[in-house]
């Protein structure tokens, strides 16, 4: 079994920023000469979050939306009391949404519904660059 590991980079808005990776992971998958196997996508931060949706405008807008709802921006927050830092709610998004995700590779294609993207989101309050890790499990 081979493995392949590679990180894509994404300077980010923070904020619900959603970024599509499809491409990118893609990119990583085939250059790892792995032909079929799993390729895994980890966000490394615990304010991020990896998914996959249909990466159309309404959604771009919709995802934000359900957040603040869910888990608004200003509410009252235990972390923030202990670093100060305002993100609370960024960690919560994450833990909700999860920083990994999984996909079938066969004969060098990741297997994707038609209207599913993998999206990289930014859930922290600023803006930072933010690294995402690519890795290949399988068979040449």
């Amino acid at each position: 079994m081979a493995t392949y590991y590679e990180e894509i980079i994404k300077d980010s808005n923070g904020n619900c920023q959603i970024h599509n990776i499809t491409g990118d992971v893609q990119n990583s998958a085939s250059k790892s000469g792995i032909k079929n196997g799993l390729v895994t996508v980890f966000a490394i931060g615990s304010t991020t979050g990896i998914t996959t949706l249909e990466y159309e405008p309404g959604l771009l807008q919709d995802i934000p939306a359900l957040m603040d709802r869910l888990i608004p921006s200003f509410a009252d927050y235990r972390h923030n009391d202990t670093w100060g830092d305002g993100n609370g709610h960024s960690h919560l998004r994450s833990a909700l949404i999860k920083t990994s995700f999984s996909v079938p590779l066969v004969n060098k294609e990741l297997i994707l519904g038609t209207w599913q993207q993998i999206v990289f989101i930014d859930f922290d309050n600023r803006k930072r660059t933010r690294r995402i890790a690519v890795q290949v499990l399988g068979d040449k």
